[in-house]
């Protein structure tokens, strides 16, 4: 059994207020009435949720908190009190950020990039603020356009910081990005590069992934939706092919240019057309 993850536990008693778990080791974990599944009966297997309750005692839950130990989340502070700042962690119980674990004072109603792990002083399941003593301290070993899970945490002048693979920091610049980025997002990314310093830069597209594909079939799509015509054209301002395309002008022209040579549309002056 682990705390703050999940965890497939065998029913072995049914008492009024819920079921008792085989928590191994001879322990019972209690799961409360208003998480019993419909038909679980004894001898079952069922996934639960393992938290401490206020008293420090393992209790599990069919609920699913936003973010489990060993992982970063964005998440927002619902309250803060002498202990420290509480966050909104998706179940019943919410998630501690102790005064010692702040980079800064929290203040509720807003939302931050947290770590989740388990204090095994106290062995409660608490989040710290204090991201950076929680990533890789290794070399990074990513390989050129390697896929990655990214976090979105914070904004900067240059563009958006992402946790990579719940291990190092990394870097999308905004003058690449041709789409919405926002702070708390998952996304799938790639390695664009490691640079001496083993600071890494990405990036959203796959460098070789035919992107030009990729907007053409967009635009096949919103010309189905609007009667084979579609009033954008290479004479069109880069701001608005952006709007409604995500991308820029110049992979925009790249893409009718395809098409026409496919002799799937028609280049007007003023739009491009379906050919029936």
């Amino acid at each position: 059994m682990e705390i703050g993850k999940y965890n497939r536990l065998k029913i072995i008693k049914a008492v009024s207020f819920g079921l008792y778990l085989d928590g191994k080791n001879g322990e019972e974990i209690l799961l409360p009435t208003r998480y019993v599944p419909p038909q679980a009966e004894i001898g079952d297997e069922i996934e639960v949720f393992i938290y401490n309750d206020n008293e420090g005692r393992p209790i599990a839950t069919t609920e699913h908190p936003y973010g489990t130990v060993g992982e970063f989340q964005y998440l927002k502070v619902k309250e803060v009190s002498d202990a420290g700042a509480f966050l909104d962690w998706g179940i019943m119980k919410d998630l501690l950020v102790p005064y010692r674990e702040q980079k800064a004072t929290l203040i509720a109603g807003q939302y931050y990039p947290v770590y989740i792990y388990l204090d095994f002083i106290t062995k409660r399941i608490v989040a710290s603020t204090r991201i950076d003593k929680f990533l890789d301290n290794l070399p990074p070993d990513y390989q050129y356009n390697q896929e990655v899970d990214l976090l979105i945490t914070d904004e900067t002048d240059l563009g958006y910081k992402a946790i990579i693979n719940n291990r190092h920091w990394g870097l999308l610049y905004k003058n690449e990005l041709f789409e919405t980025v926002k702070k708390g997002e998952r996304r799938k990314g790639y390695i664009k590069e490691v640079r001496e310093d083993d600071k890494i830069d990405l990036r959203l597209s796959p460098a070789g992934y035919d992107k030009i594909e990729g907007i053409s079939k967009k635009i096949m799509s919103l010309l189905a939706e609007n009667n084979g015509y579609l009033e954008l054209s290479d004479k069109s301002e880069a701001s608005e092919i952006h709007s409604l395309l995500s991308c820029s002008k110049k992979s925009f022209k790249k893409a009718i240019g395809a098409l026409y040579r496919q002799r799937l549309i028609t280049i007007e002056d003023c739009g491009i057309r379906t050919i029936e």
